[in-house]
């Protein structure tokens, strides 16, 4: 008998001909996800498995962040032909419990002697033998045991659920505009979450934006590698910017100027990442320049397709994911962002592109975005510990 986490997974199971290339990477993510705590990877009968970690509370932790993961059980492997074990074991499992349970059984091995309904019935009068503190309710017990009959016995009363979504990687890549705010990680995660790998660009604003505020992003972007594996941040330098628009753009088309010049740039690095879209945190009509006519503006300087995940939701729901997600703590720290910068007192909500195209037209833009793309710092982050 030895202890291990069986791990399901979803919307693989849909894939038809398609499903082995997810499965690769399902579980190549898996077991990148728990290598530096030695646990072992298999996949046996539609079941991931994992087994020898150091710590496997931690392990299932991680494993539940892998996006392609519906749900795990910490489990019991066991002999299957030993009955009368099994049914210790199972009284081991529910003798902590109170109120009521059932016992679910699923006999893959079709040669087993005894039938699903079989298993739950000798099973179940087992258990109220000896824990006559139980009492069985088959319609909606208080705790679940399962049994799964497969090449071995596996045995579990818990199910923890996971992130689900498609396995990383399976659906291409996109340049995510992180900032230190709420909304953008939380676009980040929910795009991920379909199978799209991240690389991340943040526009920095020194020394009007200090360094706590460009580490509070690194931290960010550690938490979404928790999910994401290893996410690239390419730092801005978008001070230059800023102070030019500032000075010679009509303030009130400010702001919109100014995230015209971080989707150009977005778009550099997404195309020397190899990305095929960019990701944003908008949502219509949270600030002046998420109206629809300042999206349509932001749109028209980039050719890749923009991915705004949140364009619907409002504050208290994106608000509510970040929390789930583990960024909500960091994106609440007080350092200021670029955005805050230079914020005009009357922004414009209903802007004319060729209003926009005019207010441009004082700037020498190519060599602005030329000088922001060659003075970016690469920072390669690695997962941190989110709850």
């Amino acid at each position: 008998m030895r202890s291990l986490l069986l791990v399901r997974f979803g919307e693989v199971h849909l894939k038809g001909l398609n499903r082995p290339y997810f499965m690769h990477a399902l579980l190549r993510h898996i077991r990148r996800a728990v290598a530096d705590v030695g646990g072992e990877v298999w996949l046996s009968d539609s079941r991931i498995f994992v087994s020898g970690a150091d710590d496997m509370e931690e392990c299932a932790r991680r494993v539940c962040r892998v996006f392609g993961v519906h749900s795990v059980s910490p489990a019991l492997e066991m002999e299957k032909d030993d009955f009368a074990a099994i049914c210790e074991q199972a009284v081991g499992l529910l003798r902590p419990l109170g109120g009521t349970f059932k016992v679910a059984a699923r006999r893959s091995d079709k040669r087993y002697p005894l039938d699903s309904p079989a298993i739950n019935g000798k099973i179940g009068a087992y258990v109220l033998a000896k824990l006559p503190h139980l009492a069985v309710d088959v319609h909606a017990p208080d705790h679940r045991l399962d049994v799964e009959i497969r090449d071995k016995a596996y045995l579990y009363v818990t199910r923890m659920p996971a992130v689900g979504g498609l396995p990383m990687g399976t659906n291409g890549k996109a340049c995510l505009l992180l900032s230190g705010g709420i909304d953008s990680p939380v676009a980040g995660f929910m795009v991920a979450k379909r199978g799209v790998a991240l690389t991340c660009v943040h526009f920095h604003s020194f020394p009007y934006t200090s360094e706590r505020a460009k580490q509070k992003v690194v931290d960010l972007a550690k938490v979404l590698s928790g999910y994401c594996g290893p996410v690239r941040l390419h730092v801005v330098p978008f001070t230059h910017i800023q102070m030019d628009i500032h000075r010679l753009c009509p303030d009130n088309l400010g702001t919109l100027v100014m995230r015209r010049f971080m989707m150009r740039i977005a778009q550099r690095v997404a195309l020397t990442e190899g990305a095929q879209a960019l990701v944003t945190g908008e949502s219509i009509g949270q600030v002046a320049s998420q109206t629809m006519e300042a999206l349509a503006c932001t749109n028209e300087t980039v050719t890749l397709p923009v991915f705004r995940p949140l364009i619907g939701f409002d504050k208290s729901e994106i608000v509510e994911r970040a929390e789930t997600i583990g960024t909500y703590a960091l994106s609440s720290l007080p350092y200021e962002d670029c955005c805050t910068v230079f914020t005009p007192r009357h922004p414009v909500t209903h802007p004319k592109p060729e209003k926009v195209a005019q207010a441009e037209a004082a700037l020498d833009v190519e060599a602005l975005v030329e000088e922001a793309v060659a003075g970016i710092e690469l920072v390669e982050t690695g997962a941190t510990g989110a709850e």
